[in-house]
C-alpha cells in the first residue's frame, strides 16, 4: 500500500546494504576503539551504561553527578521485556504519557509532565526528528522500532540551554547499536494476535579500524479492531487497522589514526497505515478506510578529531526528509481525495570539549540548521543559528554542577536566549543525595503555523507569532537504604507562555500567542534488588496542569500515573518479566471532539514475558500483552489492543 521509494533512495539504500558485507573479511590491521557516545570503563573493565547519561550533559556522564532528572532504558532491558515499538518502551517511563491512536501505526503522542506533545525533543543518533511536514512539527512516534537501539534516554525539564528549540518540556534520545568485536549474525520472527507478524534482522562487528552495523526491521498488524462499537453509525461495519512498518540502518565508523574518527549513520523507514475513516460533519466513522503513509529518510556524516588529550572535536552534518501521504476514504466507487506533505531539514554542526582540569570540562558548540516545509499551496523555509557553552564541574568528590547557556537567531523571528543548571550533591554519612534543576526552553512557530493558509475554512498563518516560551525547576532526593533498596522522589514545575492558539474572529480564524499554562507535580520511585535473581521498581508520578486562560485541566493529561517493573531470572537460561502501567483519568474530547470534553476512566494494563536461551545460538521467546484483556480507549474514541499473545525464535550466528 505504500508509495514507490525514489530510485536514487534505493541505490543509496543499496549501497548502505552492500558495505557491511565487504566489511566483514578479514584484516590484517589491528582494531582500534574509540567510542564517542558509548560510556567509559568501569575499573573492572565492564562498561554500565544503566549508570551513565549522555542527553543530560551531550557527552557520557555518570547519572549520579548530574541534577537533572533523567531516564535510561538499554537494548538489554527492551530485549528482556520484548518490545517491538518506541510507544511501548515510553509507556513505563515516569512522568510521560503516551497517546496512541489505535494500533501500531496509529499517530502516537508523547506528553512530558504536563507538557503539550510538540514540546518534546526527539533525536536520533543526535538527528533532530521533530517533524516539519506536520502542522506543530511534532514526531509520530508509531514508526519507530527497537531491534536495533542500544539505549533511549528521557531527559525531563526545560532544556533549551543545551538543545535549542522544541525542548521546551524534555528531551528523548534514541542511540542504535555499533558494530563491535567478530562478525555477528542475528534474526528473530515472531507471530500472534491481530494477525501479527514481525522480523528483524542485524549484522555487526569490527574489522581492523573499521566498524559496522546494518539492520532490518518489518512489523506488520493485520486485523486490530480500533473504532468503538458504540461510535459506529447503524449499518456501517467495523473496519479493522492495518499496519505495516519497514526499516532498514546503516551505522559504520573508521577509526582512521589514534587521533581521527568518521562515523556514518543512513536510517529509512516506510510506515502504511489502514484504519476506518471519518467522514461527514460532525464526522463519523464511514464503511471505508483512510491510509497513512509516511517514509522517513535519515543521515548522517561525522568527524571526531582529538588532536590532544582531553580535547575532542565533533564536527557533523545532517539531512532528513519526511515525506507523508494521506488518503481517504478508500471508497471503491469514487477516486480518494489525497494530500502529500514534505518536510526537510539539513545541519550542520560543530561540538568540542577540553578538561580544564580535573574534574573540570568545558562543552561549546555551534550548528546552522534549515528547514523546508511544502503542501499544498505552500513552499516556505526557514533557518536557525545557534551556539552553547556548558561547563561540567565536579566541585569536590559530592557535590556537582552542570550550568549551559544558549543563543539562537532564528531568521523568522530574531534571537532567544536560554539557560540551565542542574547541581548534585551527596551527604556524607546517610549518602542522599539531593538534585535538582531549573531552565528554560523555547519552541518557534512551525512554518504551516506562519504560512499555511485554508481559504476554504476562513484559516489563514500568521507571519507574526512569537516562540512559545517555558520555564521549569525540580528538585528532589534519592535515598539508598541498605545495599538492596533506594529509594526517591522529585518535585517538578513549569509555567509556559506565549502558547499558541486558534482565535476566531468575526470573518476568519488565524493562530496567535494567547496562551498561558502550568504544570507540577512529584514522580516518586522506590527499587529493590530482592536477591541477585530478582528485581523490581515502582514508580509513580502526579501531574497537575492548567490553562491559565480558561482555568481548566488541560486535555489528555493523567494526575495520576503508576508503572512498575520486575526481572527475575530463576535460572541462568530463563528471563521472566512483568510490567503494570496504571493510568488514571483524564480529561478529553471524543473523537470528533464534537464534546470537546469529558472523563475518560482511565485503565490499568499488565504484560508478562519469557525468554529461554535454548543454546548459544538459538532463544525462544513469548509474552502475553494485557493480560487481563483490559478494554480501554486512549485517546477517547480509540480502542487499544486488548489480550495478546505472541511468540517466537532469535537465532544468532558467530
Amino acid at each position: 500500500m505504500s508509495r514507490p521509494v525514489r530510485p536514487a533512495l534505493w541505490r543509496a539504500l543499496a549501497l548502505s546494504c552492500a558495505i557491511p558485507g565487504l566489511l566483514c573479511r578479514p584484516a590484517l590491521a589491528q582494531q582500534v576503539a574509540a567510542p564517542f557516545v558509548d560510556a567509559p570503563p568501569t575499573r573492572d573493565g565492564t562498561i554500565a551504561l544503566s549508570e551513565i547519561t549522555v542527553s543530560a550533559t551531550g557527552v557520557p556522564t555518570p547519572i549520579a553527578t548530574t541534577g537533572s532528572s533523567v531516564t535510561v532504558l538499554t537494548s538489554d532491558v527492551l530485549q528482556a521485556q520484548q518490545i517491538r515499538t518506541a510507544p511501548e518502551a515510553l509507556r513505563q517511563v515516569p512522568g510521560l504519557t503516551v497517546v496512541q491512536t489505535g494500533g501500531a501505526g496509529g499517530q502516537t503522542s508523547v506528553f512530558i509532565r504536563g507538557t503539550n506533545s510538540n514540546h518534546v525533543k526527539v533525536l536520533i543518533d543526535g538527528i533532530d526528528v521533530n517533524d516539519p511536514s506536520t502542522p506543530n512539527r511534532s514526531f509520530d512516534f508509531s514508526q519507530l522500532q527497537t531491534e536495533d537501539l542500544s539505549r533511549l534516554e528521557v531527559l525531563r525539564g526545560p532544556q533549551s540551554g543545551l538543545y535549542g528549540a522544541d525542548a521546551i518540556g524534555g528531551v528523548i534520545s534514541f542511540v542504535t547499536r555499533r558494530g563491535e568485536g567478530p562478525p555477528k549474525v542475528t534474526a528473530f520472527a515472531e507471530a500472534g494476535s491481530y494477525g501479527t507478524f514481525n522480523q528483524g534482522g542485524r549484522l555487526s562487528g569490527a574489522s581492523g579500524i573499521v566498524d559496522y552495523a546494518f539492520s532490518v526491521q518489518h512489523l506488520r498488524q493485520a486485523d486490530l479492531p480500533v473504532t468503538p462499537f458504540d461510535v459506529l453509525p447503524p449499518g456501517v461495519p467495523l473496519r479493522t487497522a492495518f499496519t505495516d512498518i519497514r526499516s532498514v540502518s546503516t551505522k559504520l565508523g573508521a577509526q582512521l589514526t589514534d587521533t581521527f574518527r568518521l562515523n556514518y549513520l543512513l536510517r529509512f523507514s516506510d510506515s502504511a497505515y489502514l484504519d476506518q475513516a471519518d467522514g461527514g460533519f460532525p464526522y463519523r466513522p464511514t464503511p471505508y478506510r483512510n491510509l497513512n503513509d509516511q517514509q522517513q529518510l535519515l543521515m548522517r556524516g561525522e568527524a571526531e578529531w582529538t588532536p590532544l588529550p582531553g580535547f575532542h572535536n565533533v564536527f557533523g552534518a545532517n539531512y532528513a526528509t519526511f515525506d507523508r501521504l494521506f488518503a481517504g476514504p478508500l471508497d471503491p466507487l469514487a477516486p480518494p481525495t489525497s494530500s502529500t506533505t514534505l518536510g526537510e531539514r539539513t545541519r550542520f554542526d560543530y561540538r568540542g570539549d577540553v578538561q580544564l582540569a580535573p574534574g573540570h570540562r568545558l562543552l561549546f558548540g555551534a550548528q546552522r540548521e534549515d528547514e523546508r516545509f511544502q503542501a499544498t499551496g505552500i513552499d516556505r523555509s526557514n533557518g536557525n543559528t545557534g551556539g552553547f557553552a556548558e561547563l561540567q564541574s565536579a566541585i569536590t568528590d559530592r557535590a556537582f554542577l552542570v550550568a549551559n547557556i544558549r543563543h539562537d537567531a532564528n531568521d523568522q523571528f530574531g534571537g532567544a536566549t536560554t539557560f540551565r543548571i542542574a547541581p548534585s550533591y551527596t551527604l556524607p554519612t546517610t549518602e542522599t543525595r539531593l538534585k535538582g534543576s531549573v531552565g528554560t526552553g523555547f519552541k518557534p512557530p512551525t512554518l504551516s503555523q506562519l504560512y499555511q493558509d485554508y481559504p476554504d475554512f476562513r484559516f489563514f498563518g500568521n507571519p507574526a507569532l512569537r516562540p512559545e516560551e517555558s520555564f521549569g525547576f525540580d528538585a528532589g532526593f534519592e535515598q539508598p537504604l541498605g545495599e538492596r533498596v533506594l529509594v526517591g522522589a522529585t518535585y517538578f514545575e513549569t509555567d509556559f507562555r506565549n502558547l499558541i492558539q486558534t482565535a476566531y474572529l468575526p470573518t476568519f480564524s488565524t493562530s496567535v500567542n494567547v496562551g498561558r499554562a502550568v504544570a507540577y507535580g512529584a514522580e516518586s520511585f522506590v527499587a529493590v534488588t530482592l536477591t541477585d535473581t530478582l528485581s523490581g521498581r515502582v514508580d509513580y508520578t502526579n501531574t497537575v496542569t492548567k490553562d491559565e486562560i480558561t482555568h481548566q485541566e488541560l486535555l489528555r493529561r493523567p494526575r495520576h500515573k503508576v508503572s512498575a517493573t520486575a526481572i527475575w531470572t530463576p535460572m541462568p537460561q530463563l528471563t521472566l518479566t512483568g510490567t503494570l502501567v496504571a493510568i488514571g483519568a483524564f480529561v478529553d474530547g471524543n473523537r470528533d471532539f464534537s464534546l470537546p470534553r469529558l472523563k475518560n476512566p482511565g485503565f490499568t494494563l499488565v504484560n508478562l514475558s519469557a525468554n529461554y536461551a535454548y543454546s548459544d545460538t538459538l532463544t525462544l521467546f513469548a509474552r502475553i500483552d494485557n493480560l487481563f484483556d483490559q478494554r480501554y480507549q486512549n485517546p477517547t474514541g480509540f480502542l487499544g489492543a486488548g489480550l495478546a499473545v505472541y511468540g517466537g525464535v532469535r537465532v544468532t550466528a558467530f
